[in-house]
């Protein structure tokens, strides 16, 4: 090649059309090996210092061998959650297939929620009409209301949607559901049972305020929310 010839070569190339090029023939560097000795890339720990083309390409696939494992260990630690979370609702429907009556059957969702998803705040607000009856044996996790009542309209939206949303709550649900004297309520689950909450809300609460953020996944609520809502309309 004359001198004249590589300094146009030289001028009409650029980074651009390199990497073109070696994209179209990834086994350029095969074919002309010895390339690869005169080729130096400057180090990125040590200042002054070169590597190869080959160590800078081992270094590369070595840091994004890392980054699939870190990708792969959180899918890991997600499929693991998420099988210890259908373990709970495979419990949650043994116990409300074990329950004979209301009481049996809101009892069952109690403790399933105290024992198996250790849910220490928990409330259930039953439309049912005889669920009134039911509140001095059921403690504080059963509420019982009249779906047209005025302090409810602070649902509406939750029981309209008909889905499960997480998150921080206004003041007068959290009063409404747990209570004026409870301050340690930071994020809640709330609910709905049945078509459009015609039978109730289920509300779980947590101290922590990132515990139920509404970016989550609300699949598994929603199963939880059918079980329950089915189990107490039988």
């Amino acid at each position: 090649m004359t001198t004249s010839h590589a300094r146009g070569v030289k001028h009409d190339l650029n980074d651009g059309n390199v990497a073109d090029y070696l994209q179209i023939y990834p086994d350029f560097f095969e074919r002309n090996a010895s390339l690869l000795l005169k080729l130096r890339l400057p180090h990125v720990r040590e200042a002054g210092a070169t590597v190869s083309l080959v160590e800078r390409q081992v270094e590369v696939l070595r840091e994004r061998n890392q980054s699939l494992e870190r990708k792969l260990k959180e899918l890991v630690d997600v499929a693991r959650a998420n099988d210890a979370l259908a373990d709970r609702i495979h419990r949650l429907s043994q116990r409300l297939i074990l329950a004979r009556n209301l009481l049996e059957t809101v009892n069952a969702i109690e403790g399933s929620l105290r024992e198996d998803f250790d849910a220490k705040h928990s409330v259930l607000v039953l439309f049912r009409a005889n669920a009134a009856a039911l509140e001095p044996t059921a403690g504080r996790f059963l509420r019982a209301a009249d779906p047209a009542a005025a302090d409810l309209r602070i649902f509406d939206s939750l029981l309209q949607s008909g889905k499960p949303r997480c998150g921080q709550i206004r003041d007068a649900q959290r009063d409404f559901l747990f209570g004026r004297d409870t301050i340690e309520i930071g994020s809640v689950a709330l609910t709905p049972l049945g078509q459009k909450g015609d039978v109730g809300i289920l509300a779980i609460g947590a101290s922590d305020v990132e515990r139920f953020h509404p970016a989550m996944s609300t699949e598994f609520l929603s199963r939880i929310g059918e079980l329950v809502g089915f189990a107490l309309t039988r």
